[in-house]
């Protein structure tokens, strides 16, 4: 295992209905960081360069006007093997096929309503990242409850 960070998206149907405390603080139970966060409104412009892989798909007009529809948290998370820890908490895409007690199952409505956006891989969080926050938005600090979470030294002799 090894600590990275990975990047999330509160899609604007999770900020609408309430959910962003419920969701992010499901992160901070298992033990992850959040190292940046932001309500923000995609625009258009910013949404195109999100979802570059995806033009051309049906889709693809569709998703950006639901996610320019309404405002979304942008966060980075960090944690042990935080980009697979994330997408696992977050689920399938496709809320009815996502495994029960993964967010998506429990709040997810149909695509692209599915309350939260997960980088699949660390390039692709990296990239994502880089997109909505600058390095200085980083920040870099250690949680008091650290050793409670990453290791067992609070046991040691």
């Amino acid at each position: 295992m090894r600590i990275d960070r990975t990047f999330i998206m509160l899609k604007p149907d999770a900020i609408q209905r309430g959910l962003a405390g419920e969701i992010l603080s499901r992160f901070e139970k298992r033990g992850m960081k959040i190292v940046a966060m932001k309500l923000i409104r995609v625009t258009e412009e910013l949404a195109e360069v999100h979802y570059a892989e995806h033009v051309g798909k049906k889709f693809y007009a569709k998703l950006l006007s639901y996610i320019t529809s309404g405002p979304v948290i942008v966060a980075v998370i960090e944690g042990l093997d935080a980009v697979q820890q994330v997408r696992k908490m977050a689920g399938s895409t496709l809320p009815t096929e996502a495994d029960v007690g993964t967010i998506r199952a429990d709040y997810g409505q149909e695509l692209p309503m599915n309350v939260i956006h997960a980088s699949d891989s660390t390039s692709t969080a990296a990239r994502e990242i880089e997109i909505y926050f600058k390095p200085e938005e980083l920040i870099d600090y250690e949680l008091d409850l650290k050793d409670w979470v990453l290791s067992f030294q609070h046991l040691k002799d």
